[in-house]
């Protein structure tokens, strides 16, 4: 499934085309088109579902993988059904717009690095280290601190090419988010935010931009979730974690990220899962969030909506397993579940649970 989506697709757009009628019952259902829009962090996995769900409804699925940004302006601005966002909105946010958030995904943010000679997956970089990287305090790969924690490799004498997003992003959020916590000098000169002020490097828009910059750059170095890394088949860095142990990206580290988190005490499912303690504990993961008006208009289509977004948490699991993503656990779906019915209205109705198809 990995091999359909082209690393060229720079805007990427999901359209899941209705299929013929059923039913002569059915026709007004199928003929509803739903549309959402913003992070591009969970777009392979949202096509992967989209995919599925049309050939078992028919009904018709519009994503547009803009960026975190664009889908909270999208939402905000209400030419979409639902936003998308790896950057949580705070509560005071959510109530003062109208809007629900939810976690749909998790998943982890990786860098990924092109330098010619030295073998994928080898390179070990710290929170000191990337930031210093991304401030532009370390210029080249042989640089000295570079090579402490790299003894084995033999370290190009080649400038560093800094990647990063040139879009309003969760992706970013999630990844500065991790520098503000691991690298002081980060936190103080730059922060955390969907977009932030580069000190130095080049901009890709999207996942899929960052990805072509460091496949076309020797000695780039730029983070993508991790979904786009195996897609492009791109060298992920190895990463010292919180508890001081060098972890490898991947679902089983993603988890343990997660474990800990407390999403029953977390108000509007506002959660950071970055720099977390854990001993096995990737250090970059994050959950990704669907965005909602509690008001609905169309009780019809926010209906439908939600029988998408449930069955991604209740039977996408697997398709989530094959992108290297970690499914909602069940306790947390039945949390936000909870949410849909108890705040969610059309015309003074609730519109979930949803009526059988």
């Amino acid at each position: 499934m990995r091999t359909w989506m082209a690393s060229s697709c720079l805007a990427a757009l999901l359209v899941v085309s209705a299929v013929g009628c059923k039913s002569s019952s059915a026709s007004s259902q199928q003929n509803l088109s739903i549309l959402g829009a913003g992070a591009t962090f969970p777009y392979p996995l949202y096509a992967k579902w989209g995919d599925a769900w049309h050939k078992s409804t028919g009904t018709k699925l519009n994503y547009q993988s803009i960026g975190s940004g664009g889908g909270i302006q999208q939402i905000k601005a209400k030419t979409v059904d639902f936003g998308a966002s790896d950057a949580p909105l705070e509560p005071k946010e959510l109530d003062a717009a109208g809007l629900v958030q939810f976690p749909m995904i998790m998943g982890g943010v990786v860098p990924v690095v092109h330098l010619e000679g030295v073998a994928a997956g080898s390179l070990v970089l710290d929170g000191e280290t990337l930031g210093a990287l991304y401030l532009g305090d370390i210029k080249r790969w042989d640089d000295s601190k570079l090579k402490v924690l790299n003894p084995s490799v033999a370290l190009p004498a080649k400038d560093v090419t800094v990647v990063h997003r040139a879009d309003g992003s969760g992706t970013t959020w999630i990844f500065t988010s991790y520098l503000s916590k691991a690298h002081a000098p980060w936190k103080d000169k730059v922060g955390t935010d969907k977009a932030v002020s580069w000190p130095v490097g080049v901009g890709g828009k999207g996942n899929e931009g960052v990805s072509v910059y460091v496949q076309r750059v020797d000695g780039a170095i730029g983070y993508v979730e991790y979904a786009y890394a195996l897609q492009n088949k791109l060298s992920t860095v190895r990463l010292k974690n919180a508890a001081g142990k060098v972890v490898e990206p991947g679902r089983a580290s993603f988890q343990a990220a997660a474990a800990s988190a407390d999403w029953k005490n977390a108000p509007g499912f506002h959660m950071v899962l970055t720099h977390q303690s854990g001993a096995d504990a990737w250090p970059i993961v994050g959950a990704s969030f669907i965005l909602m008006y509690k008001e609905q208009k169309d009780a019809a289509k926010a209906s439908e909506l939600l029988r998408f977004f449930d069955y991604g948490y209740r039977k996408g699991a697997e398709a989530a397993a094959s992108l290297d993503y970690v499914s909602m656990p069940e306790a947390v779906i039945d949390l936000v579940e909870k949410m849909w019915a108890e705040s969610l209205r059309a015309e003074g109705k609730p519109v979930w649970p949803a009526a059988a198809r």
